[in-house]
Order: structure tokens, then sequence, then C-alpha cells
């Protein structure tokens, strides 16, 4: 028994929450097509991004709760209190820490990423690991620090073995990230990757041919659509060098549009 329990806690540590399916397959017996399921297209509220979705998460109301939550802040300190709160996300309960923000949120400029990695858990920050090192790095080199941006993640708690978030894990926490948006009101945006660019933008294109191309985004409660530009998570550039001159072009792009944008006020 207590091997059992020590393999399915590594199993949970892996990422492995949740099973593919709720019986054991007869591989040697006639394949029996699965019982059919409501659909729940429907039921998706309007969002930038489009998931598929369990239908547990509306009969439980918790994507209405999620946006409930969010819309009440006025505040960023009632949006962070709101998160900390909201048990609705699983990821809440195998964190350490909530990884809300870092930086100035009167610069105009915002960078949005995906989930925090286990440097991140354990600060309580967003990019404090390699990735936010090498991010920092760049950054540096067209004269940005994190006195002169805000930066945070769709995701606000680390993913169980730093797996990707689920689609119904993102579905729930995209509300709080959208009302963080509109709470600080950047000029700019700045999308670090294929998760955080279709959360936000709702294109399914990928980050290849979206990179290094202003979007407009439509945010709840923002009267003009914010520009946004999709680039690759500094992640990838760690695990794929040859990326980092078109990492470099956008760079160039994003210092481009900063010096038209800030320099005109």
């Amino acid at each position: 028994m207590s091997d059992a329990l020590s393999a399915l806690k590594l199993q949970l540590e892996w990422g492995a929450d949740e099973a593919l399916c709720e019986q054991a397959l007869d591989r040697r017996g006639r394949a029996v097509p699965p019982a059919s399921q409501p659909s729940v297209a429907s039921a998706i509220p309007a969002s930038p991004a489009s998931f598929a979705l369990a239908p547990d998460l509306f009969r439980g109301g918790a994507v209405s709760r999620a946006e409930a939550l969010a819309n009440a802040a006025q505040t960023l300190e009632e949006l962070r209190l709101a998160l900390a709160g909201f048990e609705d996300c699983t990821l809440r309960a195998a964190a350490t820490n909530l990884v809300f923000a870092d930086g100035n949120p009167e610069a105009g400029l915002m960078f949005i990423g995906e989930a925090p990695g286990a440097e991140e858990d354990r600060a309580g920050l967003p990019f404090v690991g390699p990735s936010g090192q090498l991010l920092d790095r760049m950054l540096r080199s067209i004269g940005l620090d994190r006195s002169k941006f805000l930066i945070t993640n769709v995701i606000p708690w680390r993913p169980p073995g730093n797996r990707n978030p689920t689609d119904a894990e993102v579905t729930l926490c995209l509300p709080f990230v959208l009302r963080h948006i509109a709470l600080v009101r950047p000029k700019l945006l700045v999308l670090l990757g294929a998760l955080a660019t279709k959360a936000i933008t709702g294109n399914n294109a990928g980050i290849r041919r979206l990179r290094g191309k202003w979007l407009d985004v439509r945010i709840p409660s923002l009267a003009d659509p914010v520009p946004a530009l999709p680039m690759y998570h500094p992640a990838y550039l760690l695990r794929t060098p040859g990326a980092k001159r078109e990492a470099w072009a956008d760079l160039i792009t994003l210092k481009l549009r900063l010096d038209r944008v800030f320099t005109k006020n």
C-alpha cells in the first residue's frame, strides 16, 4: 500500500493530476465508442481566448465566480486578495505562494507571461529564475528595468512539476489577468510565449507566426484596444538559442514603439 501511495505522489509531482479514463481499457476486447457528452460550447462566456472546457466548470459556477471576484476588484490590492482567496483553481492548493506581479503598475508597459516556475513559487514574484534573468538582460539592452514596466503571468500559481497549464486552468485564471490589465490601463502590452498570446488575443495562429507583430486587443471595461506585441518566452530562448536573433528583432520593434508612444506623451 505504501508503494502505491508513493507512486501516486510521484505522479502528482510530475503533474499527472487527472485520470484519462474513468475505467481501465480492455485492449484485447472490442472497442466501445465513448458515450456522447453534451456540448458546452454555448455555455462558454465570451473572452479573448477559446479553450476546451470541462462541463463541471459550469455546473459548479467556477467561471462565473472567477469573473465576479475579478470584476469586483477596484484596486490591484483588492485583485490580489481576490486571487489569494479563490479556491476553485486547484493549482492554489499545491503552490507555495501566489505569484501576483512585480514592477511598476504606473509605467504604462505591461508584460504577461505564462505561469510561475519553481524559483517564482518560492519567491512569490514572477520571472526571478533563469528565464527572468535572461528577460532582464534582454530588456536592459533597450534601456528597460522593472521600474519601467509591470510583469505578471496568466496563471498565478505554479503548476506541479512545471507542467503546462490546462485549458480549464487558463479559463479560470483569465478573468483575473484581464481585470489586472484593465486596472493598470497600460499603453502597451508584451505577451511572452504561446499560451499568453492565445489567452489574451484569442488568436490560434501560433507564436512563430504572431511574434513581432502588433495586435490590437480588446480588454473588458477598457474603451480602446490595447496594442500587444507577442514575443518568444525567455524559457524557449534558453532551450533554443538560435531563436535569439528573432527575439532581438522583436526587442527593436518594441523599442521603436516605446520611443514613439512615450516620447509623444
